[in-house]
């Protein structure tokens, strides 16, 4: 059997294909290892998703296969550490560990070139062969970059909020919702070790009050620049399709294409997740176990 991981900040979602060939789900929390301590990965792989995998017939000992695609999987001490804490809950398997922007390449593009982008808490992009990213434009992170991302949406809503920009309906739905003052908007964003989290929480709020046209030239202008600090940056993006992945990309998806055609890049699939796409190409690489 094969059990294939698409995990990100906050869940993770497990697909498992038995014998038969038929695909069971399970769900977790998210494992980022940078986040997650190796005994918190492997208690909630034995705690939570072992339970759900016995209660639909299947064992942790038929698992032969693993594949992990989650954020903060980056090459080195981090897939490594992923990997042992997965080879000690399943010990007839060979775990594979990859990152969160192979899990879209290969879950949206399957063995076809094309460009791939993330646009969720924070923003990524990359530029695959069918087999593997061959060329990445920094992302930066939500300091310096993550342009578009849900991080992104955030920082522009409190800054517009703290001044004083944002309409009177806006700026007091905001107040009500978070009971939001200049003093913990700032502790969070400056001493808190997830601000990214933070900041990227905003996002549902401004989808919900996205009629606002000051809110959507917001987002908008978040893609346009996006799609100009990136995406524009890769050799082929006038001649391959660029799929996205990722909440704020799925939500927002009528205002990306905009902006999108806008810069004449043409978008292919935009999903919430690859989870589904990664189950397919997994039944399909070989026999299962």
């Amino acid at each position: 059997m094969k059990l294939i991981a698409d995990s990100g900040s906050s869940k993770t979602e497990w697909r498992i294909i038995d014998g038969d060939q038929q695909i069971h789900q399970a769900k977790t929390i998210g494992l980022n290892p940078f986040h997650v301590p190796d005994q918190g990965i492997v208690s909630e792989l034995s705690d939570e998703l072992l339970p759900q995998l016995s209660s639909i017939g299947l064992e942790a000992a038929n698992i032969r296969e693993i594949y992990f695609y989650g954020s903060g999987c980056v090459p080195g001490p981090p897939s490594e550490r992923m990997k042992k804490c997965l080879e000690k809950v399943f010990t007839h398997a060979t775990p594979e560990v990859y990152d969160d922007l192979i899990a879209v390449a290969r879950g949206l593009c399957g063995r076809e070139e094309g460009i791939v982008a993330i646009l969720g808490t924070g923003s990524n992009s990359g530029q695959y062969d069918g087999r593997e990213i061959i060329y990445k434009v920094r992302a930066l992170g939500y300091i310096l970059g993550d342009e578009g991302s849900g991080s992104w949406i955030g920082k522009m809503l409190l800054a517009k909020y703290l001044r004083g920009e944002l309409s009177d309906s806006v700026h007091t739905r905001l107040e009500e919702r978070f009971s939001l003052t200049a003093g913990n908007v700032l502790d969070q964003v400056y001493r808190t070790p997830q601000a990214s989290k933070y900041l990227a929480g905003f996002s549902r709020f401004v989808f919900q009050q996205i009629k606002d046209p000051q809110l959507y030239q917001m987002v908008y202008d978040g893609f346009r620049l996006f799609l100009e600090h990136n995406i524009l940056k890769y050799p082929d993006h006038t001649s391959k399709p660029v799929h996205f992945s990722g909440s704020v990309a799925f939500y927002y998806a009528n205002i990306l294409r905009q902006a999108a055609a806008d810069v004449s890049v043409r978008i292919g699939h935009i999903v919430e997740g690859p989870i589904a796409g990664l189950a397919l190409y997994h039944k399909h690489s070989k026999e299962t176990s």
